[in-house]
């Protein structure tokens, strides 16, 4: 009995973790659900029948990171299961069913995801935001046979351009010295290079890192009033920015000086087009690559809402302790 309730109060804390997104937490919990692997998996595989979404979600999670054929099994028969639920916590299980299936190496993974690309394909009016993180997920899982069925896929699917899935055919189709050009030509549509950085945020294999600056120029091109008059130009600005950030240890140092110096170009110039409501990503990236003269602009332009604006003071506060 008293490990049923230790196993219990485990399983409520982890959800609790994932609920507010502490993945680290998640991470150290997951092993504790039992005495060894078999009793882990089997509590997270119970969870998945729970009526509750979030522990449904929590449990898609665990077997993600367990990893696994059995997992991929598992997790397959449980995206059919949320699909034919066709409800709003459905929806949520089932994107974090998608990012599981991503997480999970080897071509066992690969499959579900295709499937669901095909099913999506021939729903009607798939929602936008499920062909996104399935294109994530696909490119984390990438490989070249893929590459018909996104095509396919991309024909068929009644969604308007651009999509998630023209993020995702550039990156599995095009050498990065293609891909370099296309970042840069000025004849692709904006919103097509959006869907790219949001597909590419998942993922920067160290081949296409050297792609990056191509992206940034694309950026430092675009004017303040320019800026100001076109949504899509402040979301590409704000995608590039959210990207070198998801990786920014690995990422911000391998840009050269000229890179880095648009970078900041850029996220001084999103901060001024956006204020009084300005970007906490270009504000974190100007605190880590920025000079000394951008602490007082910081603090210039801080937000009034105070988590918003702590984002900002940290950010001048660090370029000062820097400099």
């Amino acid at each position: 009995m008293a490990l049923k309730i230790d196993v219990a109060q485990i399983r409520d804390e982890l959800v609790k973790a994932f609920r507010f997104g502490e993945e680290a937490r998640v991470r150290e919990l997951i092993p504790q659900l039992g005495s060894g692997p078999k009793q882990v998996r089997a509590e997270l595989e119970a969870m998945l029948r729970n009526e509750d979404s979030l522990v449904r979600q929590a449990a898609a999670f665990g077997l993600g990171e367990l990893g696994g054929a059995a997992s991929v099994r598992r997790l397959e028969e449980q995206l059919t299961i949320e699909e034919a639920r066709g409800s709003y916590g459905g929806d949520a299980v089932i994107e974090d069913i998608v990012r599981a299936l991503g997480r999970i190496e080897g071509a066992s993974a690969r499959t579900p995801l295709v499937r669901r690309l095909e099913r999506l394909a021939a729903t009607p009016q798939p929602e936008p935001s499920d062909v996104i993180w399935l294109a994530r997920a696909l490119w984390k899982r990438r490989h070249s046979d893929m590459l018909p069925v996104v095509r396919r896929s991309l024909e068929t699917i009644s969604l308007p351009a651009p999509h998630g899935l023209h993020g995702l055919l550039p990156l599995l189709e095009k050498s990065p010295a293609d891909l370099d050009a296309w970042a840069r030509d000025p004849m692709v549509p904006i919103a097509h290079k959006i869907e790219v950085l949001v597909v590419l945020e998942e993922d920067v294999p160290d081949t296409l890192i050297p792609i990056l600056p191509a992206f940034i120029s694309t950026a430092e091109a675009l004017s303040e009033p320019s800026l100001r008059q076109s949504r899509d130009e402040t979301y590409y600005c704000e995608h590039l920015l959210r990207l070198l950030l998801a990786d920014r240890e690995r990422l911000l140092p391998a840009l050269p000086a000229n890179a880095r110096s648009a970078a900041r170009t850029v996220a001084r110039r999103l901060i001024t087009v956006t204020f009084p409501n300005p970007s906490t990503a270009a504000a974190v990236v100007l605190g880590i690559i920025g000079r000394p003269e951008d602490a007082v602009f910081l603090e210039a332009h801080c937000p009034e809402y105070p988590t918003l604006a702590k984002v900002f003071r940290d950010a001048a506060q660090a370029l000062r302790a820097l400099h």
